[in-house]
């Protein structure tokens, strides 16, 4: 049942004349109705119309102000609730139209994010959206558009917007007896508990933080979903740690320090689950999705190998130098990596664009990276691969800590700080275990005690493109920037295709020097994505350029933005002068 709202006499029915009149007529006379309408607690901006039914559907905003929508003025007073409030309006609008087929908003996943499609502020709500204008063939359906205009698109509107209890405004300020607002702020407070979890880890040097009773399992490999019948995660004893939040209250749970953290077991007990909800948990999830109190760094980064990947001048001598035919290691480039150099970059790189944690599966991973043990060591004596195992704890002294899954070799028992065991999804602390273990079955260790400084790199921009410029992506898998294609599917916490289509916008205006986020003389690509990244704090997502009014944008974490550039095959980057280190 739709809900009932004051509507202006005039303007907005002015609009439904207007198509009424249109029925009939050429598709190219949709255009004469460009412009605002006043629906009364909203107006409906009609920013573009499509040019012929097959081109890319309308544009139109719809805004009005908190106070006419009855939102109150609590829920807006910081950034962080006003980002939950616009994700949460966001949701609410999608789920609205999902019977409209003329009508499209970005679907929301599991994660809290910043979008560009719903803009909150203290003065100002704007929801914006996309409608097919219906037409046969050429021919305009000036009925069928005015319905649109006087049913659908209002009701979802107010359906989705409008949070005011007319029986009873004193309930509607405190958001009492009223589903929806106590929906919304249940929403908000999910978010701001979940950074409250991310500053406890910054406080207390931990990498993550896994309450209890989270279910962490999915529903199947391609949803998202939770599964049904998971096993709620239970931390180990040893292991739990009490966190207070300021809506969950005290919430206990599993806390992983920093340093080298092994995730062991049998296959299907649950390694992989638990490594796949910590990359994920670099964002905030929605209430009911089973990890909204799990945590990681916000700069933890997933590392896989990558085959056939673009590799650009990267510094890879720390993993793989002396190689046969003279490759100069320290400035590596290939339009097609193997296995082991591909994730030697994708170390790399990370490091260089400010990861402080690295997660790892050996089931995504090059083996010959990762270990190399006793009986090869002996046959192989020109090897030009430094494996993982012997860098990883100079790399942990630099700052950079590891949380690595492994269930088929014993190297990393006496490397690591922290040995998780599964066992039927359970999991239990098998430190003092695996210490035992490697104790009684020693091997030669090659430990390095210094991880290397490694050259900065400086991008250039990209010659200007012939002709028109184009600027798009297509799920989280591919971004195009003019001719070029660059395959992201390897950059695992790429999570909503609007994240993608942000860094196509974010490469666009990093590659242009004609734009003010232009790469610049003297920066490095990290100081030049951090400025961007300041850029986005400052004045949301508008900041990337691109269209006046971009639509269906999602902020992208600024190592994530590195990592598209760094797969983008026609870089150019030159070496710079000094040596950086890890920290």
């Amino acid at each position: 049942m739709h809900q009932e709202f004051t509507r202006v006499t005039g303007n907005d029915r002015d609009l439904i004349d207007r198509f009424y009149r249109l029925d009939g007529r050429n598709y190219g006379a949709y255009k004469s109705v460009t412009g605002d309408y006043d629906y009364g607690p909203f107006t409906l901006h009609i920013d573009r119309v499509q040019s012929d039914p097959f081109a890319s559907p309308s544009a139109l905003r719809a805004t009005s102000t908190p106070q006419a929508l009855g939102i109150p003025e609590d829920l807006l007073d910081f950034n962080a609730k006003r980002i939950a409030v616009a994700d949460f309006l966001a949701r609410e609008f999608a789920q609205m139209i999902k019977d409209v087929p003329e009508l499209r908003i970005a679907k929301c996943g599991q994660e809290i994010l910043e979008r560009s499609y719903v803009q909150v502020s203290k003065t100002l709500v704007e929801v914006r959206f996309q409608c097919q204008f219906p037409a046969r063939g050429r021919t305009i359906l000036g009925r069928e558009m005015a319905r649109l205009a006087d049913v659908e698109i209002p009701y979802a509107v107010m359906d989705s917007l409008d949070f005011r209890d007319d029986d009873n405004a004193e309930n509607t300020a405190l958001g009492k007896n009223n589903p929806r607002l106590t929906a919304l702020r249940t929403h908000v407070e999910t978010y701001l508990d979940y950074l409250a979890l991310q500053e406890v880890l910054t406080g207390n040097e931990w990498v993550a933080f896994v309450a209890d009773q989270s279910l962490l399992a999915r529903r199947s490999g391609v949803s998202d979903l939770p599964l049904t019948n998971a096993v709620p995660f239970v931390s180990p004893d040893s292991l739990r740690a009490s966190v207070s939040l300021p809506y969950a209250g005290t919430v206990q749970g599993m806390a992983i320090p920093a340093g080298i953290t092994l995730i062991a077991g049998g296959g299907y007990h649950g390694k992989s689950t638990l490594l796949n909800a910590l990359q994920r948990a670099v964002y905030a999830h929605i209430l009911g999705d089973g990890r909204e109190l799990v945590a990681t760094r916000s700069q933890a980064m997933k590392i896989r190998a990558a085959d056939g990947r673009a590799v650009t001048s990267v510094d890879i001598s720390a993993f793989i130098a002396n190689l046969p035919a003279g490759t100069d290691t320290a400035r590596f480039s290939t339009e097609n990596a193997s296995g082991s150099t591909s994730q030697a970059a994708a170390i790399m790189e990370a490091l260089e664009g400010g990861a402080d944690t690295l997660l790892i599966d050996e089931d995504t991973s090059a083996t010959n990276l990762l270990i190399r043990d006793a009986r090869m060591r002996s046959l192989i004596k020109s090897e030009p691969i430094t494996p993982f195992v012997d860098r990883i704890r100079a790399l942990s002294a630099q700052g950079v800590s590891t949380i690595l899954v492994m269930g088929g070799s014993g190297d990393y028992l006496d490397v690591a700080d922290l040995v998780l065991l599964m066992e039927d999804y359970r999991c239990l602390d098998a430190t003092q275990q695996a210490k035992e273990v490697a104790g009684l079955m020693t091997r030669e260790r090659f430990d390095e005690q210094e991880f290397p400084a490694f050259l900065q790199r400086h991008p250039h921009p990209l010659p200007a493109p012939k002709g028109k410029s184009k600027t798009k992506s297509r799920g989280t898998e591919q971004i195009t920037l003019d001719r070029h294609d660059i395959d992201v599917s390897d950059v695992e916490q790429i999570v909503d295709p609007g994240q993608a289509e942000a860094i196509a916008w974010a490469l666009r205006g990093l590659l242009d020097p004609a734009r003010p986020s232009g790469f610049k003389q003297g920066l490095s690509l990290r100081e030049t994505v951090d400025a961007l990244d300041e850029a986005l704090n400052r004045h949301g997502l508008s900041a990337l350029g691109g269209p006046e009014r971009p639509a269906f944008w999602v902020r992208p974490r600024k190592i994530d933005v590195v990592a598209a550039l760094n797969r983008l095959r026609a870089l150019q980057v030159a070496a710079g002068n000094s040596l950086v280190f890890v920290k």
